[in-house]
């Protein structure tokens, strides 16, 4: 007797998806400004006319890209501080887990066009400054779980030192670095953690 296998179907990408994806991917490559939305369309194997249903202009698809990152890394930090209140990861470990994340940025190039076009782009601009509010409470928990005794201006000190490490190892590979991105990521954690623990 023969079995017949059934075919799994992967669900397929809605046209939006397909538009986020290939813009990721477009934009990292040739600059937000550089590509035409032609270019786009061919890309995300849509029409020009259905990327303009979904989205007012690159602008738009700018801000749902910079959104998606936003869930997925607000997702990403819920779980870590979730493990670390279970006792399931150390604040070492949690430090390493957060900067293995960003160290192991994959669209570099578009992030830095994303950052330039949030000076000129006024909502893409506030979308990251409302992130980085977000970010900047994980980062005093976090904080706070190395030293309790944190608070005032040492944890606001500490938080924009954790921040600025953030925002600069996101942003590493323009330095040609020798360690790789798990060294990286351990290391690191382990001076931030030594650092907080010894403010007093």
């Amino acid at each position: 007797m023969v079995a017949t296998q059934q075919k799994q179907t992967v669900p397929e990408r809605s046209g939006k998806e397909r538009i986020l994806e290939a813009a990721r991917t477009l934009f990292d490559s040739h600059g937000f400004h550089q590509s035409s939305m032609a270019e786009l369309a061919v890309a995300a194997q849509v029409s020009v006319g259905q990327i303009y249903r979904l989205f007012k202009g690159k602008e738009d698809i700018i801000a749902a890209i910079v959104q998606a990152d936003y869930d997925e890394r607000c997702m990403h930090m819920d779980a870590l501080r979730s493990r670390l209140d279970a006792g399931e990861l150390t604040v070492e470990q949690t430090f390493e887990e957060l900067l293995l994340h960003v160290v192991d940025e994959k669209d570099e190039a578009l992030s830095f066009d994303i950052l330039a076009e949030s000076f000129r782009n006024r909502p893409v601009g506030d979308m990251i400054a409302a992130m980085c509010v977000q970010f900047r409470g994980y980062i005093r928990d976090f904080a706070c779980a190395a030293n309790p005794d944190l608070s005032g201006e040492a944890l606001d000190g500490a938080e924009e030192i954790v921040l600025a490490c953030l925002f600069g190892l996101g942003h590493r590979s323009l330095s040609r670095p020798s360690l790789s991105a798990t060294d990286t990521a351990r290391l690191s954690a382990r001076m931030i953690v030594a650092a907080l623990r010894a403010i007093c």
